[in-house]
């Protein structure tokens, strides 16, 4: 045989049983993947956060960030006053670490009880909250490693306009998660079963990663074969002696190679951008960090001064249309800023000059720029103010998987040039960098996201035609899959038949074998007769 047959024979075999073997998981994607077009897995975004939130109004006997321990205004992450437990408090986050202490007191706030979990939950759904609070570390909805510092959290059931679970942290009081009941249903068929979810065990769990990598891998070289065998059986000149092009005409076989033609390049960048979800062996991270966030912040600043003065903030910021309803303290360049928001998710920046508070939308482009220069030991080739998505940077419905990120504008865009092309996105109205890509989240953009979700601005805007379009093409690929599912099944059965027929007739071999030498072995009456 030839290394070109034994290689056309190769790939058919390969086909045949990574199809038989796929067919089923592959089919529920597709299937699971049109309900994510709509029902998206449980997260908490920043409107839902903020918007159940009381107004902070009345701030007389409120304490200064000062009163906080001398251990934790150090190097904090981030310094949050907000509502818990229906009282102001302190938040205050320092890499995995995450607490809270009364504005009133300055003393570190009880741990988080059943009761107090159920009375933020009531507070965040404007209804009940059941009594009942289960204490728990991890379960299907709460898998995201964002939930790590609040865990063990608290899962409480709420009625109100969306009857469902809430999640809060046992660290704080906040609440950290929302899962609406008809949400979650959806999910047994979307989110939960696309990502194998019942496979994963913990937020960070290897053996799921390579079982979803693995088997990935091996649909996506069945779809990849698929492609290569239809394009061969397929008469492009002449046909065959049925008058067709195809040479099937059992009508399982046959659709699936007509519909395979038709959406086979759609299936295998759709099985393959799947594949490259898992970043496998980290292919899509840059392989160092290249911006230091810390020279950023600059050196920790004295949070003394009316800047660190609740009430005065407060006073500073509030309007008849703007009322607000967290402050976030944070450092830039080393100097202490405050960033304050509304129930809506606006927002206003607060700097002091003299003694006085300046409030403004946003941080000035070029006082900003000098900051974010900082980052990097590399220099800065660009710094451009973007007023609209680019093909890195733009928003997503809350039902796509990256819905609760913070993409909004103007935003300022600054290239690096360092090894990686390092670039970064930074929020005017916060000072926060919320997206940083090296050449492999780059690549990692291309590879996994416009493949999978067609999520390039100009698409996102013709929303309706987008979905049609993808809806459409999930459609061939769930037929594609069935077709492949109802022929894989029949192949099984014929294989298991023809295997049991041989056994059958290995067995009737033997017991004819052994009657005809038992036979020949024993000796008739006559011949055992004397003469």
């Amino acid at each position: 045989m030839s290394l070109r047959s034994t290689a056309k024979r190769w790939t058919y075999l390969t086909h045949r049983w990574l199809g038989i073997g796929g067919c089923l998981l592959m089919l529920l994607w597709f299937v699971s993947g049109m309900v994510m077009l709509f029902v998206g897995y449980p997260k908490l975004t920043p409107a839902e956060r903020l918007a159940p939130l009381p107004a902070l109004v009345d701030a007389r006997g409120w304490q200064a960030l000062s009163v906080l321990p001398e251990a934790v205004r150090q190097a904090p992450e981030r310094v949050v006053l907000t509502t818990l437990r229906g009282e102001p408090a302190y938040v205050v986050r320092s890499g995995a670490n995450v607490g809270a202490w009364s504005a009133h007191t300055g003393q570190a706030l009880p741990p988080v009880s059943a009761q107090l979990a159920e009375v933020s939950a009531a507070q965040f759904a404007g209804g009940p909250a059941f009594v009942g609070a289960m204490p728990l570390d991890e379960d299907r909805w709460t898998h995201s490693r964002a939930l790590d510092p609040h865990r063990p959290l608290y899962r409480v059931g709420v009625g109100g306009a969306q009857p469902g679970d809430v999640y809060v942290s046992s660290r704080t009081g906040e609440v950290v998660l929302d899962a609406p009941r008809l949400q979650q249903r959806w999910n047994y068929v979307g989110a939960w079963l696309h990502w194998l979810y019942f496979l994963r065990m913990q937020s960070e769990d290897p053996v799921w990663t390579w079982t979803v990598i693995v088997l990935s891998a091996l649909c996506t070289v069945a779809a990849i074969s698929g492609v290569v065998v239809g394009i061969w059986r397929w008469r492009f000149r002449g046909q065959y002696r049925s008058g067709s092009k195809t040479p099937y005409q059992e009508p399982w076989m046959r659709w699936h190679h007509l519909i395979g033609l038709m959406a086979s390049a759609f299936v295998f960048t759709w099985i393959f951008s799947g594949l490259m979800s898992m970043n496998p062996l980290g292919v899509f991270s840059s392989s160092r960090a290249s911006l230091d966030v810390a020279r950023y912040q600059g050196v920790v600043p004295v949070d003394a001064g009316v800047i660190a003065q609740p009430a005065a903030l407060l006073a500073a910021v509030h309007t008849p249309r703007f009322v607000p309803v967290e402050i976030q303290w944070r450092r830039i360049g080393g100097e202490l800023f405050a960033v304050v928001l509304d129930g809506n998710a606006d927002s206003r920046v607060v700097r002091e000059r003299g003694g006085a508070l300046q409030v403004s939308t946003a941080f000035g482009a070029e006082w900003l720029r000098g900051r974010v220069a900082a980052m990097s030991e590399a220099r800065l080739r660009g710094f451009t103010i973007l007023q609209a998505p680019d093909a890195y940077f733009y928003p997503r419905a809350a039902e796509a998987m990256n819905g609760a990120a913070v993409r909004r504008f103007p935003v300022a865009m600054a290239d690096f040039d360092d090894a990686e092309a390092t670039r970064v996105y930074v929020d005017l109205a916060t000072g926060d960098p919320l997206l940083t890509l090296g050449k492999r989240e780059r690549a990692g953009r291309w590879l996994f996201s416009f493949l999978h979700s067609w999520d390039l601005p100009a698409m996102l805007r013709q929303h309706s035609a987008r979905l049609v379009v993808l809806l459409l093409l999930s459609l061939a690929g769930t037929a594609l899959c069935a077709t492949a599912t109802v022929i894989g099944y029949r192949r099984l059965r014929m294989t298991l038949r023809h295997k049991r027929r041989h056994a059958h007739h290995a067995r009737s071999q033997r017991v004819d074998t052994a009657t005809s030498n038992s036979a020949i072995a024993t000796p008739t009456k006559a011949a055992m007769r004397p003469k």
